[in-house]
């Protein structure tokens, strides 16, 4: 799937200046991670297991 039909959304966590964006987009196999101030650069795709793993981390931290 390329990355224009995907449903980008914001991170609730992005900054309100713009400055630090992060947009996701939400597969049945990943979740895809991109910079919103640069859509051309490629994204990255961790799968759903591991994206939640990695959540629950941040969220101890």
């Amino acid at each position: 799937m390329s990355a224009t039909e995907l449903a980008w959304f914001k991170s609730s966590h992005s900054g309100s200046q713009g400055d630090d964006c992060v947009e996701v987009a939400v597969t049945e196999q990943a979740i895809c991670v991109r910079d919103s101030k640069d859509v051309t650069r490629p994204h990255f795709a961790v799968g759903r297991e591991e994206w939640a793993r990695f959540v629950g981390f941040v969220a101890e931290a």
